[in-house]
């Protein structure tokens, strides 16, 4: 099942194993049963360290990651191809002892936790946020043993996923816990445990802390330590957004890569340099005393700097009307990419004819029975390339000028009303799936408008990325800059880091 390139990348990492490993495996008489044991087998044939047994569960096929005298919790049911593999790997590496790339202080969150916890998580393999929380889960369940964490691949477990319309879609205990990209850290904060403010408190204060995690944070962090301040960073994530996108095509130098991967690579660049990374938590207030400048973090810990760069970016935009926000996760969606395949077969709509909106029915096109897009203005405004792309597609239909006024439906999603802006008249279209692709939001409610704001509440900043307060600089997709791009929001970051150098040394 594995081709060359993969054998010898899992060859390298299986080497890192600390100690044995079981992998018990329920196995049936199907196709699908047949795969998981052809890979169990060629993946235990690589390493005399993992061991195949045969046993009943819950599900077939699915089998468990142990130690030889250990039931350590984690189970995956179906088949860890695609984005899973790399979540399938970690447990082994986890599971054998090698140690998890967390924050001691991290850890000693999981561990306190009371039990039992029992997870299940609905994927699809095609989902880019669906490993961070399995990952996650699966960490926690090594960590705490009253911890348990399955991994259900929708595709397989058909029944039970029914009523699943957004991936990850994570359960404990048997009631509904969260859908969408969870770190541990936001794991932690849902279930009430909140990082120790004490570890916060006592840092001392920093030249430049930035706020956020994406390309922005990360330039100017890279060019902040390069100038030899002392450099924090508060993030929920590192890479931001860019964790959420597919492919990326317009990086020059780099032809294609996917988010996930430049999340991953500009952690690593980070990581080169002295920088304090606080990640899984997020700043709630914002103000300049004698002292500095003082951050307040969502635990009540307090830092402070000589500079602050806001880096918090954006998130998708809602289409603000009646039954989206009844029917989110319940057929109104935002990424085709994780949720797409949920609607194979089935009729939906596409709202929003930017870049992001056609790309997304073009990928959509390749999966469901019909895609309707929906553009409110005379034209479409995405590269041409891409309309070109789209109106080749025998499966999709442009609708423009078309408001969208209402999403039908009571327990799912059953269709989407338009006014023609044009006539004026109401259409109704009858689907199953509606993807929401209406450009950004920016993060800024946590500001509580200590900086100045425009009307869209993005933060204004001047040609030195410098904002209303002195000593705070602003860089990214949060700002007034026009452009929305990764390209752009690093040349931001880069220029707010170094006018916050010369802030510094004038001050």
């Amino acid at each position: 099942m594995l081709n060359d390139e993969l054998k010898s990348q899992l060859q390298q990492l299986l080497q890192l194993m600390e100690g044995d490993v079981v992998l018990r495996a329920s196995l049936g008489s199907d196709d699908k049963s047949d795969e998981l044991k052809a890979l169990l087998d060629e993946v235990s044939a690589m390493s005399s360290q993992i061991q195949v047994e045969e046993t009943s569960l819950k599900r077939t096929p699915s089998f468990t990651v142990n130690r030889p005298d250990e039931d350590t919790g984690i189970t995956f049911a179906g088949i860890p191809m695609g984005h899973e593999f790399n979540s399938f790997v970690l447990a082994l590496l986890q599971v054998s002892g090698r140690p998890p790339k967390e924050e001691q202080s991290v850890l000693n969150q999981i561990k306190s936790l009371e039990g039992p916890l029992h997870f299940e998580t609905f994927v699809s393999l095609t989902c880019q946020k669906c490993p961070d929380v399995v990952q996650a889960l699966n960490l926690m369940s090594v960590v705490n043993p009253n911890i348990t964490h399955t991994m259900i691949d929708g595709a397989v477990f058909k029944d039970e996923s029914e009523d699943i319309m957004a991936v990850p879609a994570v359960f404990l205990n048997g009631e509904e816990f969260g859908n969408g990209r969870m770190s541990v850290q936001d794991i932690l904060n849902q279930l009430g445990s909140k990082a120790d403010p004490s570890e916060f408190n006592d840092k001392d204060p920093y030249d430049v802390l930035i706020v956020g995690g994406g390309p922005a944070s990360g330039t100017a962090a890279i060019y902040t330590a390069r100038k030899g301040l002392r450099t924090g960073i508060v993030a929920d994530r590192i890479g931001g957004q860019v964790n959420d996108t597919a492919t990326i095509e317009n990086f020059v130098t780099v032809k294609e890569t996917e988010g996930p991967q430049f999340s991953s690579a500009l952690e690593d660049h980070i990581n080169q340099y002295d920088v304090d990374v606080m990640k899984g938590i997020q700043a709630k207030g914002i103000e300049k005393t004698d002292d500095g400048i003082e951050v307040t973090l969502d635990n009540d810990a307090k830092l402070m700097s000589k500079t602050v760069i806001i880096a918090t970016g954006a998130r998708w935009r809602k289409l603000q009307i009646p039954g989206e926000d009844r029917l989110l996760n319940k057929g109104v969606a935002f990424c085709p990419h994780c949720d797409g395949p949920l609607f194979e077969g089935k009729d939906v709509a596409v709202v929003g004819g930017g870049n992001s909106g056609v790309e997304a029915a073009i990928d959509l096109a390749g999966i469901v029975k019909n895609v309707t897009l929906l553009e409110r203005n005379p034209e479409l405004k995405a590269d041409n390339v891409l309309q070109e792309r789209l109106r080749e597609l025998p499966n999709v239909t442009i609708v423009k000028n078309a408001q969208t006024t209402e999403v039908l439906g009571e327990d799912s999603v059953t269709g989407i009303q338009y006014q023609d802006k044009e006539t004026g008249e109401e259409h109704e279209i009858q689907l199953d799936g509606i993807f929401v692709q209406i450009g950004l939001l920016p993060n800024t409610e946590w500001l509580d408008n200590y900086v100045e704001l425009n009307q869209g509440n993005e933060v204004m900043i001047d040609r030195k990325n410098a904002t209303s307060v002195p000593g705070i600089f602003a860089a990214g997709d949060v700002t007034d800059d026009r452009n929305k791009q990764i390209i752009i929001s690093m040349g931001a970051g880069a220029n707010a880091a170094l006018n916050a150098f010369d802030y510094i040394i004038r001050n």
